[in-house]
C-alpha cells in the first residue's frame, strides 16, 4: 500500500510538472514566422539567436519598419528585438525651374548700367533681380544711383562694400 501511494503521489507529480512547463520553441521555429513576417520587405534581414530577433536591412519606410518590429514583438518565443534596420533615404526631388519674373530688357539695361564696374554680376536668382560683387563704398553709391535711376522697381542689393 504504501508503495502505491508513494507511486500515486510521484505520478501526480510528474503530471503536474509536465502541465506546468513550458514548452521552449526553438530558434528554428521562431526564424520560420520571422522570416514570413519581413518578407514583404526584400531588403530586410532577420536572423534569431537565443529567441531573440535580430532585423537588419533596409526598409521601404518607417512605417514598414515600425510594424515590422511590432509583429515581431507579437510572437510567441520572441524574449526581445533588436533593430539594426535603417529606412531608405528618398533622393531629393529635382530643382524646380521657372521662368524668370524679371524682363530680360530690365535685366539688360541693368549689366549696361554696371558694365564700368567687371567685379559686379547681375543674375535673377529666384525670381528677382540680383547685383553681387565687392565694390568700394563710392562705387556701391555710384552703382545704387544708376540703377535707381532706371527705375527697375524691386532689386536685391547684395554687394559686398570693401
Amino acid at each position: 500500500m504504501k508503495k502505491t501511494i508513494t507511486m500515486s503521489a510521484l505520478a501526480l507529480a510528474i503530471s503536474f510538472g509536465a502541465i506546468s512547463c513550458k514548452k521552449k520553441v526553438s530558434d528554428a521555429d521562431l526564424q520560420t514566422q520571422a522570416t514570413t513576417i519581413v518578407a514583404a520587405s526584400p531588403t530586410a534581414t532577420i536572423e534569431v539567436k537565443e529567441s531573440v530577433a535580430h532585423l537588419g536591412g533596409t526598409f521601404a519606410t518607417q512605417a514598414e519598419k515600425d510594424a515590422a518590429i511590432k509583429s515581431l514583438k507579437e510572437i510567441k518565443g520572441v524574449k526581445d528585438v533588436h533593430d539594426m534596420a535603417t529606412v531608405e533615404v528618398a533622393p531629393p526631388p529635382p530643382p524646380v525651374e521657372t521662368a524668370s519674373a524679371v524682363d530680360p530688357m530690365i535685366q539688360q539695361k541693368v549689366q549696361d548700367a554696371v558694365k564700368d564696374f567687371p567685379s559686379v554680376k547681375v543674375e535673377v536668382v529666384n525670381g528677382e533681380l540680383t547685383l553681387t560683387g565687392n565694390v568700394s563704398a563710392i562705387q556701391a553709391r555710384k552703382i545704387k544711383e544708376s540703377v535707381d535711376a532706371l527705375k527697375v522697381g524691386k532689386y536685391n542689393n547684395n554687394l559686398v562694400v570693401k
